[in-house]
């Protein structure tokens, strides 16, 4: 083994457990042993089960509520540069608190920034992610970013469909550079959702933008939280003359009555990735993994070879 290219091992926090090892089999490792102690009034401490002096460690952790998620990554990473290892990158599938990447209002923190500064003082040397809720998040870390975009996942999935009088649209104008992206691969149409909320996850009104008639539509979305917006967004288009309406939505937060509002609504399908995992079945989730893409990724890094051509968007 070179000087320079350390050997490599994963690790996962408890929550992402099941992702990590798809990954690390995708990678062509076992998933490195680690333990968690745990104190009974909640407070917890990880602990490598064997050498990583020197080596390169990823840390696969999706950092969704509760906090602890992110706490343990934290800890791990922490450990893991106490440990001596060479480098340190936690794998984020998921980067949690992304929605407070501004000050919208007075007298409020902009959480995205403080989680970047807590993962460089833990010890992180580098970041990999996925689609995050604001691309200029990666300017809040002073650390290399390796920001991966599931459109590498879903594009050959939805060419697979093989859909007539396909056309994109974003649920909202913030989308908007993702979806004409999206279109631009699979040369369609665009159409956009205008919204305007009472208060955060409550919609007030939506009015479309565009054409859907006679069309379908596959919606494009970062994360479906409480699946409001989405449900809105395919009655909408249906009633609009829409053929069929589908949505990707690369992070399933699915939070509150979610489940039942997908359920309930007129889409006919739900395209997420694993970087989160379902909190129950539905027969119109279907689940396409992240798990090759950020294997494949983390053995170009270690390798020192460019990621340049995963970057769809």
């Amino acid at each position: 083994m070179s000087h320079f290219e350390p050997e490599a091992k994963i690790f996962a926090c408890s929550q992402s457990v099941h992702l990590a090892e798809q990954i690390a089999k995708n990678y062509g490792v076992p998933l490195g042993k680690v333990t968690f102690s745990k104190y009974s009034d909640g407070e917890f401490q990880p602990s490598f089960e064997e050498s990583i002096r020197g080596l390169r460690v990823f840390i696969v952790c999706s950092t969704f509520p509760s906090a602890d998620n992110l706490m343990e990554l934290l800890l791990m990473i922490d450990a893991a540069k106490r440990a001596s290892a060479r480098h340190i990158t936690p794998v984020i599938p998921y980067f949690g608190w992304a929605r407070q990447d501004r000050k919208d209002k007075p007298r409020v923190p902009i959480g995205a920034k403080l989680v970047a500064k807590l993962l460089e003082t833990a010890g992180a040397t580098r970041i990999m992610t996925m689609d995050l809720h604001a691309d200029q998040i990666q300017g809040f870390f002073e650390k290399p970013v390796d920001h991966l975009f599931a459109s590498t996942i879903f594009l050959p999935y939805v060419k697979s469909l093989q859909l007539d009088n396909l056309t994109i649209a974003s649920p909202d104008m913030g989308g908007s550079k993702r979806a004409y992206a999206y279109s631009k691969f699979l040369e369609s149409d665009v159409v956009i959702c205008y919204k305007q909320r009472k208060v955060a996850n409550v919609i007030d009104t939506m009015e479309l933008i565009g054409e859907v008639k006679g069309r379908n539509v596959i919606l494009v979305d970062d994360m479906i939280d409480t699946g409001g917006t989405l449900a809105k967004a395919a009655d909408l288009m249906m009633e609009k003359g829409a053929l069929s309406v589908r949505a990707i939505c690369t992070h399933a937060i699915l939070s509150g009555e979610a489940y039942e509002k997908i359920e309930n609504s007129k889409l006919s399908e739900l395209i997420v990735t694993d970087s989160i995992p379902l909190k129950k079945e539905s027969n119109k989730i279907k689940v396409v993994s992240c798990a090759p893409l950020f294997a494949e990724v983390m053995h170009m890094v270690q390798h020192n070879n460019s990621i340049s051509g995963k970057f769809l968007m």
